[in-house]
C-alpha cells in the first residue's frame, strides 16, 4: 500500500518551500541521512540483497534516527486502520504553521552511524513512500503503517585510511572530508585534485560527509554534496594537516591527519541463491 504523506516539492506547504530556499546547504543531519541511504542502496546491490539499485528514504532517517523519544513515537495501535477523521486531523495539523526553529530544536544532529543503526533497527521505507529531504511537515501519527523494507546487517567502522581501504575493497565507503574554501569550489568534476588549504586565504569550512568510490596511490575518488550540488572529485591522499585555520584567531593545532577521516559502511550478507 502506497502511503506517501507529503506531496512532491512543487506542491509543498509554503513553510516547507521557504525553509528549503533559505538553506545555503543541506544541514548536517540531512547530509548524513542522504549518505546513509546511498551507502545502503549501493551495498544491497553489491551483496545481492536487492536485484537492482533501490532508493530509500533519507528523510525517514532525519525524522527517526538518534535517541528515541519517550513519548510521541509509539506505534500506531495494532490492527487499527486509518479513518477519514485521522486524515482530516492530519491535514488540519499540517495547515497550522510550525513556529520557526521548532523542529530544529527538537531534533539532535545526526551522524551517518546514527542513520545506519536506525535503518538496521527499524527498516526503511522506499523514497516515494515518505517525505522528501528537508520536509518540515509534521509526520502523521499513522506513519508506522507505511511499509518499511527490513534491513539486516551491521555497521563497520575504521579510523585509518588503511582500514578504509580494506572496507573499500568490497563496497563504496562513507567518510568525512576536511573542507576548505575556496579550494573545494575550485575543483571541477573530473578535473584537478583537491589538496586542502592553499595558503593564508583559506577558510576552514568543517567536516563534510562523502562517499569514496575508488582510489589510487596518491588520490581517492569520491562524491561530495556541497552547497546543494553533488559532484565527483579527486582528493589527495598525501596531504597531512597539522592545524586548522580559524577566522581572526591563531590556527588550532591538531594531531597529524589526512584530509579523509572516519570511514564507515553498512555490511549486508549476500542473498542465498
Amino acid at each position: 500500500m502506497d502511503l506517501p504523506f507529503h506531496a512532491p516539492i512543487s506542491r509543498c506547504h509554503p513553510n516547507c518551500l521557504r525553509a528549503l530556499n533559505a538553506q545555503e546547504d543541506y544541514d548536517a543531519s540531512q547530509r548524513a541521512a542522504m549518505l546513509a541511504v546511498d551507502l545502503i542502496s549501493s551495498a544491497r546491490v553489491v551483496f545481492k540483497v536487492d536485484r537492482e539499485y533501490t532508493e530509500y528514504s533519507a528523510q525517514y532517517l532525519v525524522d527517526n534516527a538518534g535517541p528515541k523519544k519517550e513519548s510521541g513515537q509509539g506505534e500506531w495501535e495494532q490492527g487499527r486502520g486509518i479513518t477519514m477523521n485521522d486524515l482530516v486531523e492530519y491535514l488540519r495539523d499540517i495547515a497550522i504553521p510550525n513556529q520557526e526553529g521548532e523542529l530544529d530544536q527538537e531534533r539532535p544532529v545526526l551522524t551517518v552511524k546514527d542513520c545506519l543503526e536506525c535503518a538496521f533497527r527499524d527498516g526503511l521505507p522506499r523514497k516515494g513512500h515518505w517525505g522528501h529531504v528537508g520536509c518540515v511537515s509534521k509526520v502523521p501519527p499513522f506513519a508506522s503503517l507505511i511499509p518499511r523494507v527490513p534491513m539486516k546487517g551491521k555497521v563497520l567502522e575504521a579510523e585509518t585510511w588503511e582500514g578504509g581501504v580494506a572496507l573499500l575493497e568490497k563496497q563504496p565507503v562513507g567518510a568525512k572530508l576536511h573542507v576548505f574554501s575556496p579550494e573545494i569550489d575550485l575543483v571541477d568534476e573530473g578535473e584537478g585534485v583537491y589538496d586542502g588549504p592553499a595558503g593564508p586565504g583559506s577558510t576552514y569550512v568543517g567536516l563534510r560527509d562523502v562517499m569514496i568510490t575508488g582510489y589510487g596511490k596518491k588520490v581517492a575518488e569520491l562524491r561530495i554534496c556541497y552547497k546543494k550540488k553533488s559532484k565527483f572529485i579527486k582528493v589527495s591522499l598525501e596531504r597531512v594537516l597539522t592545524s586548522l585555520p580559524k577566522d581572526g584567531e591563531e590556527p588550532q593545532v591538531i594531531e597529524p591527519t589526512g584530509l579523509l577521516v572516519d570511514f564507515i559502511v553498512p555490511r549486508f550478507k549476500k542473498r542465498r541463491a
